[in-house]
């Protein structure tokens, strides 16, 4: 259930705010002065993920329910 909560968190996140989560994980992960430039489909594909996330998150609540 914790993982679920976790998965649909981010999708939300990701799909609402790419440029913010994409920068921060950038930052987070990269030393030095950021020197890289995204293209614009890095964020569309950023939300695709999210929106993923989110849907996965749902799809193994549900079967998780069903099988109880």
């Amino acid at each position: 259930m914790a993982l679920r909560i976790v998965l649909a968190g981010f999708g939300v996140l990701e799909f609402l705010f790419p440029r913010q989560v994409i920068d921060y994980l950038m930052a987070v992960t990269t030393t030095g002065e950021p020197t890289y430039e995204f293209e614009p489909w890095v964020y569309t594909l950023a939300r695709l993920e999210g929106l993923v996330l989110v849907f996965l998150a749902l799809w193994w609540g549900k079967n998780r329910q069903e099988e109880t």
